[in-house]
């Protein structure tokens, strides 16, 4: 399906050409805004027939975009997006949604006076593979959720305006969110800050829900190996998901304990690979974005699940920099 040139990307950064290239693929591209004048240039060359903008101001004044994507640096969010819902336009922002409660919450309840989308960029809530887990929770496969980790470790890169919390944890947060549906009632945190002060290399997250489910998320950028793996218990089974692994497998474990009588019985079945569809999550992010500048409401990665996201990763830094 093609869509008309109705969108324009906020910032041609790294992950704002991903968004540059998808949309354009789509067919939806309808303009880019880009402050540095290098960047700009390798824009226009690449996509001559789009216009470029040193500005978001410049581009609201000169065309009628439905929605805009912001894939600046989180410290801009607030502002940037802040103008576009304003000017009542759809507005994907990459996350984190802001870098405080307080921002997240303004632009939650902006959008929903101006009666516009605001969507947050939470690629893996699009992924193929999360979205068959959640289908498995959902027809019992597992029973019931019990317990779930993620562990995203890699060597690099370091960033020196956000420690590796804010920086890969948002990923597994809104998983955990999206496959759970409840916030934390209780948040334990520890960070080691090894490279540079103030700002942790490594941490791990506890948490505990409402309904009884466990999780915690271990994040490092000084890690020997690259590893993303999320594990998924329930009361009949597990799962596993590695992103890091060639293939990206996803499994089903029939593996449990049985208890009678005080005693416990292992059950120790076979591990069956399971099919999932191969799509790009990025595509599948932007074509929901695309699918919704109808002001049709979203139920995924919308601004209170952004929300939500940017408050236990705000709650959990507190702890953490204790």
């Amino acid at each position: 399906m093609q869509y008309n040139k109705e969108v324009c990307v906020v910032g041609a950064g790294h992950w704002g050409n991903n968004h540059i290239r998808t949309l354009h693929k789509l067919g939806a591209l309808g303009g880019v805004v880009e402050s540095n004048h290098e960047r700009r240039i390798k824009v226009k060359n690449d996509y001559p027939e789009i216009p470029v903008y040193e500005t978001i101001t410049d581009s609201i004044n000169k065309e009628k975009y439905k929605g805009y994507v912001i894939a600046t640096p989180a410290k801009t969010h607030f502002k940037l997006a802040k103008k576009v819902i304003i000017h009542k336009k759809h507005v994907l922002v990459e996350k984190p949604l802001t870098l405080n409660i307080k921002d997240a919450e303004f632009l939650h309840k902006l959008a929903k006076i101006n009666n516009i989308n605001l969507m947050v960029g939470h690629l893996l809530l699009f992924h193929p593979a999360i979205i068959k887990i959640k289908e498995l929770l959902n027809a019992g496969k597992i029973g019931n959720l019990q317990y779930m980790y993620s562990n995203r470790l890699n060597l690099g890169k370091i960033r020196e305006e956000e420690n590796v919390f804010w920086s890969f944890a948002p990923h597994d947060i809104s998983i955990f969110q999206y496959i759970n549906g409840y916030y934390p009632s209780k948040i334990s945190a520890h960070g080691s800050t090894i490279i540079q002060k103030k700002i942790q290399d490594s941490t791990i997250t506890l948490f505990n829900f409402p309904n009884k489910v466990d999780a915690h998320i271990f994040v490092s950028w000084l890690h020997p190996f690259k590893e993303h793996r999320l594990v998924i218990i329930g009361s009949e089974g597990m799962l596993s998901y590695e992103d890091s692994m060639i293939g990206k497998p996803l499994k089903y474990y029939n593996k449990k304990f049985n208890i009678k009588d005080k005693s416990f019985e292992k059950i120790d079945g076979p591990i069956e690979e399971l099919k999932y569809e191969n799509k790009m999550p990025l595509e599948e992010e932007l074509k929901y974005f695309l699918k919704h500048l109808n002001g049709l409401k979203l139920k995924r990665a919308n601004s209170l699940h952004g929300v939500e996201v940017v408050k236990i990763l705000e709650n959990a830094s507190k702890i953490i920099n204790l």
